[in-house]
């Protein structure tokens, strides 16, 4: 019964995967993707999306990181994924979900769903150039504009030869518009002989319940409920153990932006970093009505000493 970070582009990246998994809770994460065009990336390109490389494919706290890949050209993104293979990835994720359109018109992610056939040409190629010990595996949406095409997307992947496949429950044209139709993943789940990873729209523990009774898998994948919720994972696994579960106060996640807003610095050129903070704050008002309070206050300031020094003395 897994709970995986989902791979939010500009959103879950090295600092916040880090920042969260040093919470607890979560049993697996997933890079953003790797864009591939024409060429096999060099060996920097997916050691600045996933740092993780250079330790074993962990986070500091020990979770394992996947490393997705995006693109549609089957025979170089099975050489980007070998390459990754060599350089340290334990694990590869072929992106067919990503509802982006600038992703989409440069045929990656979601609008892939249309061709059912390209599909799995991209994952058995993918699959033969990377060891058998490597698991390869996909997340897709239920399709582009429909679900017709669901099934045998679903299909192509498995048939394919993937270990797993992610289903978000939405179609692209849903984008992240409730609900999600978690019995879309049951008869995916139904349909194919691979393990099935539900995702969309779980952002409390009877979401997640609900999701598991609906769709029929073990494992979940979660995005802005985690981001949203930081301390989520860690409520979820103390309630399917039938202890009373934990939450981090607002002064606790003061705390922590502190530690997240040093992260950033490490990762990121100095004018990206007030963003990172306010993204988060931004995103967490759903669950601490205190962050907005605190993003509104800060909502002037740019430089990495001023964030910080605002942080260090914020009483709100």
């Amino acid at each position: 019964m897994k709970i995986v970070l989902a791979p939010m582009e500009g959103v879950v990246d090295a600092p916040m995967r880090e920042m969260l998994t040093r919470i607890g809770g979560i049993d697996q994460c997933v890079t953003e993707f790797v864009r591939v065009s024409d060429r096999v990336l060099p060996a920097k390109v997916f050691r600045r999306i996933c740092p993780e490389l250079f330790n074993e494919s962990n986070t500091s706290a020990g979770v394992p990181v996947v490393l997705q890949l995006l693109g549609s050209d089957p025979g170089v993104l099975a050489g980007n994924a070998a390459k990754a293979v060599k350089i340290g990835a334990t694990a590869i994720d072929l992106n067919f979900g990503c509802p982006a359109k600038t992703v989409n018109k440069s045929k990656g992610g979601a609008v892939l769903l249309k061709e059912p056939e390209l599909v799995h040409e991209i994952v058995r190629q993918v699959r033969l150039q990377v060891p058998a010990e490597v698991p390869v595996t996909a997340k897709m949406r239920l399709g582009f504009s429909d679900k017709t095409l669901a099934l045998e997307n679903a299909s192509a992947i498995a048939d394919a030869g993937a270990d797993g496949l992610t289903v978000h429950a939405r179609t692209k044209e849903e984008g992240y518009r409730p609900p999600a139709h978690w019995e879309w993943i049951a008869r995916i789940r139904e349909h194919i002989d691979i393990p099935v990873t539900a995702n969309g729209e779980v952002w409390t523990w009877q979401d997640y319940q609900r999701c598991r009774e609906v769709s029929g898998c073990d494992d979940v994948m979660i995005g802005r409920g985690l981001v949203a919720s930081p301390d989520l994972g860690l409520r979820i696994k103390a309630l399917q153990r039938g202890d009373d579960p934990m939450h981090l106060s607002w002064t606790e996640m003061q705390q922590l932006l502190l530690v997240f807003l040093e992260m950033v610095v490490e990762q990121l050129a100095p004018k990206y970093v007030h963003g990172r903070i306010k993204q988060w704050l931004k995103m967490m008002q759903r669950q601490y009505p205190e962050a907005a309070e605190m993003l509104q206050a800060m909502r002037t300031l740019k430089q990495v000493s001023e964030v910080r020094a605002f942080l260090k003395g914020y009483q709100g």
